[in-house]
């Protein structure tokens, strides 16, 4: 899939984008939807999620065509635009939203692996964590052995992964039954759910999540073979892994009714064709799970290297980060990641109930990193820089980048205060990290306007660490 230069191609980025996407969140859709929202707000929010994130894969797209000299994705457009300390915190709240996704990844395959060995129970039992970490380091030693590698491993496993949901969609839409799924389209017999719109809120934050890893090809920009390949390859990604999601989502509403589907245990998938076809399809479910589980987690370790190695190379990390092995591969950059999430397995073991919690806690870090991209995007735009010839285009992507960066704001309100407060608590000791690194090339740490960001982030902090032993903030 790849040149002699080990330079990534068209097909290696989309499974990248592809295999970051398609992770466990697919599998576990139906249950999570239902529980959530009925059909008819589960379609206005597709629509809505649909255009608004279908905008910020245009955003990565164009900023990868007019900015081809920043490698490097989320965290490059947030320096450039808004200067550095902004860089490195989008830098470093990906970096952790990416690494504690991980170790959700590794409680949600051992839960899987228990439907077959009841010993892993839901994924956080002694034997699952021990499991977890032997398997953690073998990923780790693998991704040592060359990028390259790692990235065609990673193509074999998302197409091996994409197989069973084109199983489970054909199956579906045979089995389809029209009268459940208009059954109660707006879920006026489960008042719980609340008003139309409380519902495509609720349903929406659920989107976000399955939707992350959508700026997997501009991460790896600098190993492209072609710069122009970094948008295709994210469009294509997003508009194959959408087209699954609504596929999968929809046909479900059609084969068990919403109250139904919100009682299943996840991965919901399973249940649903399990329902369909019997056992067998329970069975494949979960093997498709498994693979997918593996492929995303090459995915993101991947990605967590590259982001921490590609913001040490122009001095927004410290100098150790930017070590790279004989095979180019980060290799401090992916010790400091894999033992942050060894530690967080164990921590996983000790405590069940915040696994979730931390899944939510890791989105809402990722939000912010998008939110610079769009304002970058919009920008450049409203600036009219790199647009010097092409005023046509200017229009288009100022009214592109404006909806991204509308959507980008709307999310942040969606995720609620909370997790805003608790991000702070995360985002704050990073600070360590970028003063060492200003140190380094004998820079001032923060300019003036910096000073101020970073005493907001400080008191966030402080109002959430507070929150958390008083107890009216909870994980």
């Amino acid at each position: 899939m790849s040149d002699s230069s080990g330079k990534l191609k068209l097909g290696a980025l989309v499974a990248l984008v592809v295999g970051s996407m398609i992770g466990g969140g697919i599998f576990s859709l139906p249950q999570n939807m239902a529980a959530s929202a009925g059909v008819g707000a589960v379609l206005i929010g597709w629509a809505i999620t649909a255009v608004g994130m279908l905008t910020l894969a245009f955003v990565f797209q164009t900023l990868a065509n007019r900015k081809p000299d920043l490698d490097g994705g989320v965290y490059a457009y947030a320096k450039a635009g808004f200067g550095d300390y902004m860089g490195f915190s989008s830098a470093w709240g990906y970096w952790i939203s990416a690494w504690l996704g991980n170790v959700g990844y590794f409680v949600l395959l051992f839960s899987t692996l228990g439907y077959f060995f009841p010993i892993f129970g839901e994924g956080n039992t002694p034997a699952a964590i021990i499991g977890a970490s032997v398997l953690l380091w073998a990923v780790h030693f693998l991704v040592l052995r060359g990028i390259k590698e790692a990235a065609f491993i990673n193509l074999v496993t998302t197409v091996a992964k994409v197989v069973p949901l084109l199983l489970f969609a054909l199956i579906c839409l045979f089995a389809f039954k029209l009268d459940i799924f208009t059954a109660d389209i707006w879920a006026v017999g489960t008042p719980e759910l609340g008003s139309v719109m409380n519902q495509v809120r609720n349903m929406m934050l659920v989107t976000v999540w399955v939707f992350i890893g959508i700026e997997g090809a501009s991460i790896f920009s600098s190993r492209a073979e072609k710069r122009s390949d970094v948008g295709k390859a994210t469009v294509i990604g997003f508009v194959t892994v959408l087209l699954f999601l609504v596929l999968v989502n929809v046909l479900s509403l059609g084969i068990m009714t919403q109250p139904e589907l919100a009682k299943l245990q996840n991965p919901s998938m399973a249940a649903v064709l399990e329902h369909v076809v019997g056992h067998w399809g329970a069975v494949l479910i979960s093997v498709g799970l498994i693979i997918s589980l593996l492929g995303a987690l090459l995915s993101w370790v991947l990605l967590c290297a590259e982001i921490m190695f590609a913001a040490a190379k122009d001095h927004t990390m410290p100098e150790f980060l930017r070590r790279e092995n004989a095979n180019q591969v980060p290799a401090n950059a992916l010790w400091l990641t894999n033992a942050m999430v060894q530690i967080f397995l164990v921590i996983t073991l000790f405590s069940s109930s915040t696994y979730l919690s931390l899944i939510y806690l890791a989105t809402s870090m990722i939000l912010v990193p998008y939110l610079w991209s769009a304002a970058y995007a919009f920008l450049l735009a409203l600036r009219s820089e790199t647009y010097e010839q092409a005023l046509a285009e200017r229009q288009k992507d100022l009214v592109i980048g404006g909806i991204a960066l509308l959507y980008a704001v709307w999310l942040l309100y969606a995720g609620g205060v909370k997790y805003l407060l608790l991000s702070a608590l995360l985002y704050a000791p990073g600070a360590i990290l970028f003063a060492k690194a200003k140190r380094e090339v004998g820079q001032p740490v923060f300019t003036n306007v910096e000073k101020l960001i970073f005493a907001a982030v400080v008191i966030g902090a402080l109002v959430a660490a507070f929150g958390l032993y008083d107890g009216f903030l909870t994980l």
